[in-house]
């Protein structure tokens, strides 16, 4: 793990080893001084405005894309993957196409995706130390991004097999939180995070096992969907992290993340999950109607006492505070988790189990990773089963608070504390890790046991300047709705101009 002093990140090097040519290219081991940063790319609706009109090119924006990933690897270390080559060579593409008057929702815009996500000829590392061979085709989400004409531009970090709320390792190093480089962006999808906040990308794809979307959009002034499981395949896994795990969209707008949700939504015939289909980018533009909100400020349980830093509670305070002012009735509440840990903690190690049992060297991954598997293991079989089995009555139990008392949507802060520094959680045994990352994340991980959607909203700043976010929560399939009331607080809020001082 990194040092707990802020230390460069591992930049991009030309001359690194190249897995499948020269168009793919992994971070180097030789630092070298930063190279002026190029302004932030457009958003992703903004982006395709302009390809639409013909006032950029696709090439353009993918070389813009690549040089700010370039000047900005050894400072935030976003990136595991690039594809310069082939991406340029896909914009150029793009530009043809464009001029000959075809149209796709997302056609020659550059994006990113999360080093968890297969991505033909590249490796999927997962965070993970050691060599993997390049995937042979893409994840039905790659595909359906390559459907829509968007451009993958590389691969983000993650922290090993997704399993805590940061972005740190020993395989690539610290990626750093773009509002202050001693922080963490947050994980597990934190490269994606600080790839979007910095505006190296439009937009990206992340997942979300715990928060791992959610946490990440808190702590560097995003949006973040975690959909109604089965919204966006998981294909080549049929159920990810038993059933926990999701994809979803990191953006700077709730416009631009509901349209890569747009593009990216959709079954594979082999996937055990399928909602019916929403509209989410019509969503975006749509009064949600004067809803009941339930505000919740304890945690379901998790031993550790956890409750919202100061000022997470003076922030997400103020967020209520302007739904109400937006004329909704926000009322406190206390959903009844009941004891929903002990559903989570098997199906997430068996998760991580079954992922660390696919590595060709298990001997390089993380203390803390062998100790999951060991757990997990043990809670195989009768175990995870019965875990799963209880979901249904976790649905009647958690959904009361929407059946019958009425309520719309839950809103509840994402994390309960600040962004941690870089380093915080070094040298921690594995249930020590454990139980300060339930201490910092006790709100996110509910939800991925119910299935049920999510949307982090940014809620403001501490005082030293570090984002925090708040959740909403909605039933199954609720995306809509709450995308809905996330455009309408950015309406009022304007978090989108707010930009790091990268």
């Amino acid at each position: 793990m990194s040092s707990a002093e802020p230390t460069e990140a591992e930049p991009t090097e030309a001359g690194a080893t190249e897995q499948t040519g020269p168009a793919v290219r992994e971070p180097g081991r030789t630092p070298r001084p930063a190279a002026p940063v190029p302004s932030p790319l457009p958003g992703l609706a903004e982006s395709a405005r302009r390809l639409a009109d013909a006032t950029t090119t696709s090439t353009a924006l993918v070389a813009d894309a690549l040089a700010r990933i370039e000047a900005t690897q050894p400072t935030l270390n976003a990136f595991r993957h690039l594809r310069a080559e082939a991406a340029l060579a896909e914009a150029a593409e793009a530009d043809r196409r464009l001029a000959a008057g075809e149209r796709l929702p997302l056609l020659g815009v550059p994006v990113a995706v999360k080093d968890d996500t297969d991505v033909a000829g590249l490796p999927t590392h997962f965070g993970c130390d050691g060599e993997r061979p390049p995937a042979a085709s893409d994840s039905e989400a790659v595909r359906r991004l390559r459907a829509a004409g968007a451009v993958v531009v590389g691969k983000t970090n993650s922290c090993e097999l997704g399993q805590w709320p940061f972005t740190e390792g020993t395989a690539f190093g610290a990626t750093r939180n773009p509002w202050n480089t001693a922080h963490t962006p947050g994980g597990s999808s934190g490269g994606s995070a600080a790839a979007v906040a910095a505006g190296l990308v439009p937009a990206a794809l992340g997942s979300d096992g715990a928060g791992s979307v959610r946490i990440p959009a808190a702590w560097t002034h995003l949006v973040g969907i975690k959909p109604q499981r089965g919204r966006i395949s998981v294909h080549p896994h049929s159920d990810s992290f038993q059933g926990l795990t999701v994809n979803g969209p990191l953006a700077r707008t709730v416009a631009d993340a509901a349209l890569l949700l747009d593009a990216v939504a959709g079954a594979h015939p082999e996937d055990f999950h399928r909602p019916p289909a929403v509209r989410a980018a019509d969503a975006a533009r749509r009064d949600p109607g004067r809803l009941r909100i339930a505000l919740a400020w304890r945690p379901p349980l998790t031993l550790t006492g956890a409750g919202p830093d100061p000022e997470v509670r003076r922030a997400v305070t103020a967020l209520a505070d302007t739904l109400a002012r937006l004329g909704h009735h926000v009322e406190e509440a206390r959903p009844r988790y009941g004891l929903i840990g002990l559903a989570f903690v098997p199906r997430a190690t068996v998760g991580i189990a079954e992922f660390a049992a696919r590595h060709p060297e298990p001997a390089l991954l993380d203390p803390r990773t062998r100790s999951a598997l060991r757990t997990g293991t043990r809670l195989g079989g009768r175990v995870v089963r019965a875990a799963r089995a209880r979901e249904v009555r976790q649905h009647r139990r958690i959904g009361a608070l929407f059946d019958t008392s009425g309520f719309d949507v839950l809103l509840t802060p994402t994390t309960a504390a600040p962004p941690p520094r870089i380093g915080r959680f070094d040298d921690l045994s594995a249930w020590r890790t454990d139980v300060a990352m339930a201490a910092a994340c006790p709100y996110a991980w509910p939800w991925n046991v119910l299935g049920w959607p999510g949307v982090n909203v940014p809620a403001g700043f501490t005082r030293s300047g570090l984002p925090v976010g708040a959740q909403l929560l909605g039933p199954s399939r609720s995306e809509e709705r709450l995308i809905a009331l996330a455009a309408q607080l950015e309406d009022d809020r304007r978090w989108f101009e707010h930009r790091p001082p990268v």
